[in-house]
């Protein structure tokens, strides 16, 4: 059945070809004539259910076909007029006789006005639309395919999402150039039925009179309502997918049908509906208006705006927040609740994640209010899950009058990480370095990963992406904010609890592994520490399996967790090439092997493990040179990665903590032997 309607279309195609060849009988005409009307129908209501053009990207192709159907339904119809005396079958004769009502003035005019409403209003606009949308989305590509690496670096969307945005904006740009294209074949289309309308009548009159031998009038009867009839027929299936051209052309992507965006944005200001009703009655008392169809509009319209007015304002009181609900748990004096020294410990347990937003902020935030933020967070979760092996807590969320109104800041565990400042009816456009233009705008600095931006109206989006610029509306912001922040704090975030999950999840697959390990070769704490310590220099733990494997094999020599986690990273080596390497290659800055002599012999170690005891002077010296480095390739290397000796890896790692906390540094053996390590810079005393 499926193999069946997949090959319907180009057995469809076939037949309209052989339609204007073959003569058909009055009563296959009027079949296919009313197929015609029905196929125009389903087509315009496909246009107003679906979410987004893209959903109907076939259009352009079958606003071809449904144009030649037409054209050699018109071409089978003047045969039979011209051939038969006018008799093209019931549909035409009912058309014309109805649009004619006796007068072939009257209906030749409104056979006009139908077809010039169809080719100078509807047509022209769509093919206007179309132009320009087409125009636009091309230039807007490079600019949303960047939005798109955005997004896929900031771990709000996988790479299989990734790819098929970017499938979507190319699919999305063609559809508007076949649109431009294919709206050309209805304006043709309008023409001809104009021509063959006249064709049908000045040949009817030749046929008739001259061949017939009818006197005038009879041929005119006749003919005029077979030449309307036949246009009618023909120019209501064009109106109909005429408008349903303009109708995917102006319909934006949402998340609704048509119907249900008008319902909820019409009913979404009741007081617009209200003054309508009164501005109705006004009109009653100028002299001559029909007062009763103005009193019975007025009064629908002010009987429905009170009604969703009053609807709006009950649905505002049973949305109580959590906070008041909670208040309205307690008793009605504070003292008295907290006179229960049990209620003063609910106070102490921190929260993990939190996140305080000024006033300005909280629609931004709040679901009540539409958005999406939660779904966001919950996406982010999965990725971070994937990408590095962790789940994010959940996040409690506050509203803080103590901040500006459009400031937010994170707290972990407490304590604030991070803040920012959003303008939540602008877009942020980040300078990506390639400009071609500028465009005006708010200076300020993205506060994720610091990149010069503007905050633009959003009547300038369009222009700033065809610039050049990344554009990135205010709920994205933030949430690629605290995306980054939870990544550059996972290791506080993993807590004992979290680690028992981790080995609880193990234990389904490999029970013996897990239980062998932990806490036979190492303890619950030292095995957190070392999850926390490869999460803090961003190594993801997500290959449980290898973690244990390793710590288990080398727990014979060392219990030691810093010396564990080292002989852990070089198993992973895989995984810290994957991340840190591009095209098969990746640039460091390596160490002068004076350097490393260096910090080797300033190795010391007492009861509590070894650590690293340079002189200040010293120290000073190597970060100094590193920091020349760093200076000399950043236009090349935009995360500084250091390449050291196994043996001092660990301590120049700590060095490097204070001054560079998002330097990265590896050791040789954890590279994969099948990259190519490019050495951009030397750190060197000379």
């Amino acid at each position: 059945m499926k193999k069946l309607l997949t090959n319907f279309a180009s057995i469809f195609v076939l037949v309209i070809i052989a339609l204007i060849i073959i003569p058909l009988p009055p009563a296959v005409l009027d079949m296919m004539f009313i197929l015609n009307i029905t196929l125009s129908i389903i087509i315009l209501l496909i246009t107003m259910y679906i979410k987004n053009s893209l959903q109907f990207s076939v259009f352009p192709s079958v606003l071809l076909i449904t144009t030649l159907f037409r054209l050699a339904l018109n071409i089978s119809s003047t045969r039979l007029i011209l051939t038969k005396s006018g008799q093209a079958g019931q549909v035409i004769e009912t058309f014309g006789s109805f649009v004619l009502q006796g007068n072939i003035v009257v209906g030749f005019v409104i056979f006009l006005i139908i077809v010039l409403v169809n080719f100078i209003v509807i047509t022209k606009g769509s093919e206007r639309i179309s132009e320009v949308a087409a125009r636009f989305r091309l230039d807007a590509m490079p600019g949303k395919q960047m939005a798109i690496d955005a997004d896929m670096n900031s771990g709000l969307i996988n790479e299989q999402q990734a790819r098929q945005r970017r499938q979507d904006v190319q699919r999305e740009a063609e559809f508007y150039g076949a649109m431009d294209g294919a709206s050309k074949f209805v304006k043709g289309d309008a023409v001809m039925s104009i021509v063959i309308t006249f064709i049908n009548f000045l040949g009817g009159l030749i046929i008739g009179m001259v061949q017939g031998g009818n006197s005038f009038n009879d041929v005119l009867k006749i003919y005029s309502i077979a030449t309307v009839g036949d246009g009618l027929v023909s120019q209501i299936p064009a109106l109909l997918i005429s408008t349903a051209t303009g109708m995917i052309v102006t319909r934006a992507a949402s998340d609704s049908t048509l119907g249900q965006d008008v319902t909820r944005q019409f009913t979404a200001q009741p007081d617009v509906i209200i003054i309508a009703g009164i501005a109705l009655v006004i009109m009653c008392f100028i002299p001559g208006m029909p007062k009763v169809q103005i009193i019975l509009l007025a009064a629908l319209l002010l009987t429905g705006g009170f009604k969703i007015r009053q609807k709006m304002a009950g649905s505002e009181e049973d949305e109580t927040p959590e906070g008041q609900k909670k208040q309205q748990e307690k008793p009605v004096s504070e003292t008295e609740y907290y006179k229960d020294i049990e209620h003063i410990y609910n106070l102490l347990p921190l929260d993990a994640i939190e996140m305080d937003f000024g006033y300005s902020l909280i629609p931004l935030v709040d679901e009540h209010s539409g958005s999406s933020f939660v779904e966001r967070l919950v996406s982010f979760r999965k990725q971070l899950a994937v990408d590095m092996g962790v789940v994010m807590p959940a996040v409690r969320l506050r509203d803080n009058g103590m901040l500006n109104p459009n400031q937010y800041n994170i707290k972990i565990k407490g304590e604030e990480v991070a803040s920012g400042e959003v303008l939540i009816d602008y877009y942020l456009a980040l300078d990506p370095g390639n400009l071609t233009g500028e465009i005006d705008g708010i200076e300020t600095i993205e506060p994720a990963y610091g990149i010069p931006s503007k905050w633009i109206t959003p009547d300038k989006k369009d222009m700033a992406e065809i610039y050049g610029y990344t554009v990135i509306d205010p709920l994205s912001v933030i949430v690629t904010h605290l995306s980054e922040t939870v990544r550059s704090h996972a290791y506080e975030l993993l807590t004992r609890q979290d680690v028992n999950k981790l080995l609880e999840s193990v234990k389904k697959y490999d029970p013996s592994l897990a239980g062998d390990v932990v806490p036979t070769m190492i303890s619950l704490a030292n095995f957190q520490k070392v999850l926390c310590s490869l999460l803090k220099e961003g190594i993801p733990i997500r290959d449980m399996e290898t973690i244990l494997e390793t710590i288990s094999n080398c727990s014979q020599t060392t219990r030691d967790p810093e010396l564990l986690t080292e002989y852990v990273r070089q198993s992973l080596k895989r995984t810290i090439t994957r991340k840190w390497s591009h095209g098969g290659q990746i640039r460091v800055i390596t160490l002068d092997s004076d350097v490393e002599k260096i910090i080797v012999n300033s190795i010391s170690k007492n009861e509590h493990g070894t650590y690293l005891s340079l002189d200040p002077q010293t120290t000073q010296k190597i970060i100094t040179k590193l920091t020349e480095c760093i200076s000399k390739v950043k236009n090349v290397v935009t995360t500084p990665i250091i390449l050291t000796s196994p043996v001092v890896r660990i301590y120049f790692s700590k060095l490097l903590q204070q001054f560079y906390p998002k330097a990265v540094v590896l050791s040789f053996n954890e590279l994969d032997s099948s990259i190519q390590i490019q050495a951009v810079a030397n750190v060197t005393f000379e």
